[in-house]
Order: structure tokens, then C-alpha cells, then sequence
């Protein structure tokens, strides 16, 4: 066994070399075998979707039955219904990818992509895809939608699950792939959240020209970092094979302890980017190249089985090819002669058009032929003989765009330090064209630094170029006065300590460390991680409520401004649906303040999907002498699916409020 595996690695390392090296030759394939594989692809990732449904999140404690084959068992009545395939968010969002590389070309910016998301995505959507559209339609764009900070659930399988397009259509251009993945996935997520997707990309992408799985792992291991949670966890994966060879459930055993069980309870869920991962590899080595055998694995493999089992039989298809796939699972309804009757039913995303799955082929097939020759691939040979040689050494590098998240938080005597860049664009070149910056702050490389000394609004415009494209856009900084919330002799709040006990009663999707205890928290200067966010989760009684958050001193003060930081949010809730603010006039008596704005302006609708996670909304008004100032508002009551989170009275969430002079 030791001088198998000691093999594998050598070849592999040949591989990867192959693959990635400078000076590597191009790879040639016929474009008829190229459309086969990437048929195959798609077909068995619709395949591993419909057929892994009834699997989702059914295995938890312990594998699935080895009762192989399980059948499309009560999905064959959708199959029938629909008369072909039917989508669902393991296909939807490549085929939206798709559409979107044919409008734009091969490179879709994150902007474009964000605007498909916020048209086609309406509903059918959770954790980080969920809070991810929400951070778009509040106007910011990736990978902030995916940041750590912004979206509580970075570290969830999301990303898996939607980005195998960019791989599929980079044939053999591994770091291609494997970058482009990255930067596909960071819409969601973040850092070892993102690796299983990369992980993914590198395999897809040289499964044209590589059948053995196990080399194709240790290709995709070789493509992430190195000292990355997936990077070892995908090594324990195969030691467990080796100490395992012929117990699969031993091996899951011992990796669902380590990865579930015993996983920090922060990150310890069932749609874990990192456990499902650690799933999807078992089932390909115990698969051992084996469609069938790999797809009931996949499902028996438990947590979020669905998603592993499209993807896996979606590589397994690059790897096969058509020939490879039992024609039993794509012509499993009498009378259909073409995989799925070649017919493809949108139920899942608005105005997103029912399609020929041969046509969705033929898209794919143009897009990746667009790409390949456009990083230096040719295409070569008479018609009908068409061979593609593809340059393994193409780069990708980012579209030309500014990312969009919060700006800076300045206050008047504190030092800056913010960057406008992010990786996605961190090395064109930035520069300032028009308006003028705070007095005290610099501006280098697309840096801001030092320290502002006079409140107020700087508006200025920047420029992101590339030596060949360039766009601009506008900022509009503000410095703040001194934040004296932390100064306060009294916290007011309708609800002061969240009810634990309706809270675990609840269908609630983040780490239970996250939750604060008390609303003494909303002073403490912390804005997000462990204890950092208050509900004001009270009875278990579906009744409307208006919650308040506010602060006391002894001394009058005179305020302005008043910030608001909303917390993680609920599908059950979590967030106001009006907002105003009062000060405590000289009688005693809460009165409203004049000429309130509120920036930005809070969602234009309570609808789930456009609530946005961590973010802040400064709140504006003439100014005010007092001794108390609060906010106030209407607490969403959300209706839930699950049958234990009815009945939840309307509460909120929020990490902090500031206020200012």
C-alpha cells in the first residue's frame, strides 16, 4: 500500500507539472470529444442533483445504507411532471454564469455577475448565497458579499456548488481554473471557505486530459495553499483511505468526528464548506473511478449529500465522457431518446429561460472554445475534425472594476488606515482625478492614511486602470466627531437579555458563540465575531413589537449623528422595517428629533432576500441638546417554513450603536 501511494504521488507530481509549469506544451483535444466531455459535465451534474435530493441533510449521525443503487426513488414523479430536468441551485446559478458569459464574453465582471443575482435570485436561497444577495442589493459587491466580516456564513458549502462553469470552460488551464474559482467564489465566501471551490476548479479543469482520480486530487491538493484547512484536510482524507481501504464507514467515522462533531461549534454545521469537502473526497476514492459506485457514495457520504453528488458526478462526467454515464440515470423515463429528453425546466430562478440541454451544451462549448483561444489556444483542422490546442499556462487576472463595501469609519483624531483595493484589483494602478480628500488623510496606491481633523463630507473621484482599460467612480468620505456611546451612564433597550430558550427552539443557522447574552454589547466597540451581536429574541408569541436602543449621561450632550451596525440575520428575522430616532427633551418625554436622514436608506422591502448582514446606517438630524437619545422602530415579524420557528415575536439584531457630537 505505502509503495502505491508513494507512486500516485509520483505521477501526480508529473502531472502537475505538466499542467502548470512554464514552458509546458499545449494540449490538444478534438472539439467533438471536447463537447462530449463537456456534455457529460452537465448531464452528470443533473444526474447527481435530482438523483442526491432525497439524500440532503438525511445522514447526519451516520452514513447512509449501502442499499445501492438508491434510485431517484420520489424524484422519478418530478422527472415525469417535468418531462426532462428540473433545476435546482447545483445547476441554476452555472447555467445564469453561462448566460452571462455569452452577454459579456468569457470574463464576466463581478458587477455583471452581481446584477444577475439581484434579477434572477428571488428566492430559493441560503446562508452565504442568502446573505451574500442581501450585501448586493445594500450595494456592495464581491468579494465583500463574501467576506468574512459582512457574511456570517463564509466558511458554508455555497461556493461548491456554483462555480464548476469557470473550470468546465477552461479546459486543461489549471491555474487558470483554480484562480478563477477562487476569485468566482469569493461572491460568497472566504478564506478555507473558498478552498474546497478551488479545490474543485483545478480537477475540472485538467479532467480532460487526466482519468485517474487519484492523480486528479492530488492536482487540485497542489492548487491550494499550502498551509490551508482543505490543503490538510484533503490529505487526512486520503491517509483514512489508506488506513481504510475496504471500510468506507470507517473512514467517514473518523472524519465526521474530527469535522462535525468536534468542529468548533463557530463553524460547526452541517453545510460546512470544509466537512462537505472532506465527504466529496472519500466518496471518489472509495468510488475508485466508478460513476455508480462514486454517486451512491456520494449520498451515503450525509450532511448536505446533494451538492457533493452533482459536483462529483459532474467531474466524473469531464472524466468519462458521455460513454461513461449509465444510461439508466439519464434516460430513466420510458420513451425518452436524449439524456433528460434534452429538455432542462427552470423552477428555481426568476425569468431565468427553460432551455434544450443540447443547447446549454453547445453555449458551454462556444464559450470555452472563445476563452481557450483567447489565452493563447488555436484552433486548427477541417470542419467536422476540429482540434483545440490549449496554452496550460494561461493566466487570469481579474476584470478592471472597483469592489464595493464599507468605507471607512473615520472619526476626527484617529489614525487611517484603509485600503479601497482588494486582491481581485490590488495591482492596477489607482489614482485620485477629481474632488478633494479630508484634511489630514493621503492617498497611495489606492491607500488612505493618516488622520482626519475636521468633521464632515470630502466627496472625490477615483481611477482604476490597467495600462489598457480604465474606469472611475465616485467616493464620499466622511470623518465623524467623537463617538461618545462608550461614554454612556445608561444602556435603554426594550429587551435586555436575549431568551436562550427561544432562541434554541428556533431554526437558527450560526454558531451559537455569536450570540451576546445581554445588550450591553451595543457600547463595546466590537462589531462582529464570537459575542459580538444582541437579538432582542424575547416570548415565544407572534405579536408585532417596536424595539429601542439607546444611551443615557449625566451631563447634557450635544448629538448629530447616530450610527447604527445591525447584527447577523435570521430567515425568521432580525431586522427593523422603520426607523426614527428620539431625544429626551427637558420635561422628561421622548420627542422625535427634525430633519432625520437615514444613510443609506434602509431596504425598500421587508422581503427576506434583500436584508443586508453587518451593516451600518448612519442616521443624521439637527442637532440636539440632552441627556438620553434613542433609536426606535418596527421589529420585521417573518414567516418560516419550519414548523418550530413559528410563532417567534418580531425582534432585532445589532452589534453596536454609536453616537456622535
Amino acid at each position: 500500500m505505502i509503495k502505491k501511494r508513494f507512486i500516485a504521488l509520483f505521477i501526480a507530481g508529473i502531472l502537475l507539472a505538466q499542467f502548470c509549469s512554464a514552458g509546458s506544451k499545449p494540449y490538444r483535444i478534438t472539439v467533438s470529444e471536447l463537447r462530449d466531455k463537456i456534455a457529460a459535465e452537465w448531464i452528470g451534474q443533473m444526474i447527481g442533483n435530482i438523483y442526491g435530493l432525497p439524500h440532503e441533510g438525511k445522514y447526519i449521525g451516520a452514513p447512509g445504507p449501502e442499499a445501492w443503487p438508491y434510485g431517484y426513488t420520489k424524484n422519478m414523479d418530478k422527472l415525469k411532471k417535468y418531462d426532462g430536468a428540473f433545476s435546482d441551485d447545483d445547476t441554476d446559478v452555472e447555467y445564469m454564469y453561462l448566460l452571462q458569459m455569452m452577454k459579456f464574453g468569457a470574463e464576466p465582471s463581478y458587477t455583471q455577475l452581481c446584477d444577475a443575482w439581484m434579477y434572477h435570485i428571488r428566492d430559493r436561497v441560503w446562508l452565504a448565497n442568502r446573505a451574500a444577495l442581501g450585501l448586493m442589493h445594500f450595494g456592495y459587491t464581491p468579494p465583500f458579499t463574501g467576506s468574512r466580516e459582512l457574511n456570517p456564513h463564509w466558511y458554508q458549502i455555497d461556493p461548491q456548488l456554483i462555480n464548476e462553469i469557470w473550470a468546465v470552460t477552461a479546459p486543461g488551464m489549471v491555474n487558470y481554473a483554480a484562480s478563477k474559482s477562487d476569485w468566482a467564489a469569493r461572491i460568497t465566501s472566504d478564506e478555507w471557505g473558498v478552498e474546497p471551490t478551488v479545490f474543485y476548479g483545478a480537477m475540472y479543469s485538467a479532467a480532460y486530459f487526466e482519468k485517474d482520480i487519484n492523480n486528479l486530487i492530488e492536482i487540485g491538493i497542489n492548487a491550494l495553499p499550502v498551509n490551508g484547512r482543505f490543503t490538510s484536510t484533503a490529505r487526512e482524507m486520503i491517509a483514512l483511505h489508506a488506513k481504510h481501504p475496504d471500510d468506507w464507514k470507517a473512514a467517514r467515522k473518523e472524519m465526521a468526528q474530527k469535522y462535525y462533531t468536534d468542529e468548533p461549534d463557530m463553524t460547526k454545521t452541517i453545510w460546512n464548506a470544509n466537512l462537505n469537502g472532506a465527504c466529496a473526497i472519500l466518496a471518489m476514492l472509495y468510488g475508485e473511478g466508478n460513476f455508480q459506485r462514486t454517486l451512491d457514495l456520494s449520498c451515503a457520504m450525509g450532511f448536505d449529500a446533494d451538492n457533493q453528488a452533482a459536483t462529483v458526478a459532474g467531474l466524473m462526467g469531464v472524466i468519462l465522457g458521455m460513454k461513461g454515464l449509465p444510461a439508466n440515470l439519464y434516460l430513466p423515463v420510458d420513451g425518452w431518446k436524449m439524456p433528460f429528453n434534452d429538455t432542462y425546466i427552470n423552477i428555481t430562478r426568476y425569468d431565468l429561460p427553460d432551455a434544450k440541454i443540447s443547447d446549454i451544451i453547445d453555449q458551454t462549448l462556444n464559450a470555452t472554445l472563445a476563452l481557450a483561444i483567447a489565452k493563447g489556444g488555436k484552433l486548427s483542422g477541417k470542419p467536422g475534425k476540429e482540434v483545440l490546442s490549449v496554452n496550460p499556462e494561461a493566466v487570469f487576472n481579474p476584470p478592471v472594476e472597483f469592489c464595493l463595501g464599507p468605507l471607512p469609519q473615520m472619526e476626527i483624531g484617529k489614525a487611517v488606515d484603509y485600503n479601497f483595493y482588494t486582491e481581485a484589483n490590488k495591482s492596477y494602478n489607482w489614482s485620485i482625478i477629481a474632488g478633494t480628500l479630508p484634511d489630514g488623510l493621503a492617498f497611495t496606491k489606492g491607500k488612505l492614511t493618516g488622520t482626519p481633523v475636521k468633521t464632515g463630507y470630502s466627496k472625490i473621484t477615483l481611477q482604476l486602470d490597467n495600462g489598457k482599460e480604465k474606469t472611475t467612480r465616485d467616493f464620499n468620505l466622511l470623518v465623524r466627531g467623537v463617538n461618545i456611546a462608550p461614554a454612556a451612564d445608561t444602556i435603554f433597550a426594550n429587551v435586555r437579555q436575549l431568551n436562550e430558550k427561544v432562541l434554541d427552539s428556533c431554526w437558527y443557522t450560526f454558531g451559537k458563540p455569536m450570540y451576546a447574552k445581554n445588550v450591553e454589547v451595543i457600547n463595546d466597540g466590537i462589531i462582529s465575531g464570537p459575542g459580538s451581536v444582541f437579538y432582542s429574541l424575547a416570548a415565544k408569541a407572534k405579536i408585532p413589537k417596536v424595539d429601542y436602543y439607546g444611551y443615557g449621561w449625566k451631563t447634557p450632550q450635544k448629538i448629530s449623528m447616530i450610527a447604527l451596525h445591525t447584527g447577523c440575520l435570521e430567515e425568521f428575522g432580525g431586522w427593523f422595517t422603520s426607523l426614527n430616532v428620539q431625544y429626551m427633551n427637558e420635561a422628561g418625554k421622548w420627542a422625535p428629533v427634525e430633519k432625520i436622514s437615514i444613510n443609506p436608506a434602509l431596504p425598500a422591502t421587508d422581503i427576506v432576500f434583500y436584508q443586508p448582514h453587518f451593516a451600518e446606517f448612519v442616521i443624521s438630524f439637527s442637532t440636539v441638546e440632552t441627556r438620553a437619545i434613542r433609536i426606535i422602530g418596527d421589529a420585521k415579524i417573518q414567516d418560516h417554513w419550519n414548523k418550530y420557528t413559528k410563532n417567534v415575536s418580531g425582534f432585532t439584531s445589532i452589534t453596536e450603536l454609536s453616537v456622535y457630537h
